[in-house]
């Protein structure tokens, strides 16, 4: 009789604690959006760069950047929608005091994506938690349109960045993009954001790119350097082949906590980690009845091959790939550090496997508590070009 009524007691309170607990506007889905919450909305974009309440749509002719589109309508028209940012420049996209969290990011920037630097600072840390080409952030690394649908990051056209990462921070968050081009550049860009709560284990978002041409030795480092307590949550590959044949016979290994010959995540081929098989091929029969195959582009909630560039026989003759993969399902748990590789493998004659000296660059996402470790330097401008 006591057990039942310890378990009545119980429920009791566990289903009041259910009722009363107070929602903090985060980890929004179609489950929970009819739950209010004292979380406040604010957003920034070039109409309102401060993101204060009711500041939006107050610039004036005279600092307008469409000034003269604008000029027989006056404030609050349009008048002032997108930023330039020199040559050399870095410009303060956002500075937020928090606590709260990003929720939604969208911009459209000119110019050559790989020369304008994202970086991303959290609670007044001096060096940056990402640092990323703004195309490779968004899952377009080879710097041409292609569409992207997935539930963190969307690419639209015509060429409309998009993520929808969740990036809880506490004191400070504070975003900057640098013009490392010759040329000045504009952006078009919207950051929606919310002041709230932020919960005792919510982890810090990061963000690393590299670049490897070509890859020496077979094997290509994702990421080497992770330290603390988090999750691996993202892999995006631009990947450009330099030789004939099947190129992704790689495995992808995850050495967490002390792993060192040998990982505890160990994949078994690079189109299987993309959740794809057999080459990513689909066989169909062209107007002679001949089968061929052929790689087939997809782009799903979690993973995708979204951008196959077969080259046009003239100048663009490497074929150039652009995948992704989500672990929001099932991310990469790790409690001390996380070295990430995947080998660069295809096929040689006799079934053997050939290793490759590919073109590859990444952009690996995690969550992580702070401090983390110091980023290795990013590489120079001609590194990041694309040739």
């Amino acid at each position: 009789m006591k057990k039942l009524l310890f378990a009545l007691i119980f429920i009791s309170s566990y289903s009041f604690s259910q009722k009363t607990s107070k929602f903090n506007g985060l980890d929004m889905n179609l489950g929970n959006l009819y739950r209010l919450s004292d979380a406040k909305t604010r957003s920034i974009s070039p109409e309102n760069l401060t993101g204060e309440p009711g500041k939006g749509g107050m610039a004036t002719l005279e600092n307008g950047s469409a000034k003269y589109s604008a000029r027989e309508l006056g404030q609050s028209w349009k008048v002032n929608p997108f930023i330039n940012i020199k040559a050399g420049e870095t410009f303060t996209l956002a500075d937020i005091t928090g606590p709260g969290a990003i929720q939604h990011i969208w911009m459209t920037p000119t110019g050559n994506w790989r020369f304008s630097i994202l970086r991303f600072y959290w609670d007044d840390e001096k060096e940056p938690s990402i640092e990323v080409p703004v195309g490779d952030f968004f899952g377009a690394g080879w710097g041409s349109y292609a569409h992207l649908n997935s539930l963190p990051v969307t690419i639209n056209p015509g060429s409309a960045f998009n993520c929808y990462w969740s990036m809880p921070f506490r004191k400070k968050c504070r975003i900057t993009m640098t013009n490392i081009n010759v040329e000045n550049m504009t952006v078009y860009y919207q950051i929606d954001y919310t002041l709230t709560e932020v919960p005792d284990d919510a982890a810090y978002f990061h963000a690393q790119f590299r670049k490897k041409n070509p890859t020496q030795g077979g094997v290509y480092t994702l990421v080497d350097s992770i330290q603390g307590k988090g999750q691996y949550v993202g892999t995006y590959l631009a990947w450009g082949v330099q030789n004939n044949g099947w190129w992704g016979e790689g495995e992808i290994k995850f050495y967490m906590d002390g792993d060192s010959k040998f990982p505890t995540v160990n994949g078994t081929g690079t189109e299987d980690y993309f959740c794809g098989s057999y080459d990513f091929d689909t066989r169909k029969k062209n107007a002679a009845g001949i089968e061929t195959t052929d790689y087939t582009e997809f782009s799903t909630a979690y993973t995708g091959l979204h951008q196959v560039i077969r080259g046009d026989g003239h100048y663009g003759v490497m074929q150039r790939f652009g995948l992704y993969r989500w672990h929001i399902m099932d991310p990469i748990r790790f409690d001390k550090d996380l070295k990430v590789t995947i080998q660069d493998l295809g096929w040689k004659s006799g079934g053997r496997y050939l290793v490759q000296q590919s073109n590859i660059s990444s952009v690996v996402f995690w969550y992580q508590t702070e401090p983390h470790h110091l980023f290795p330097k990013l590489v120079s401008k001609d590194e990041l070009e694309i040739y």
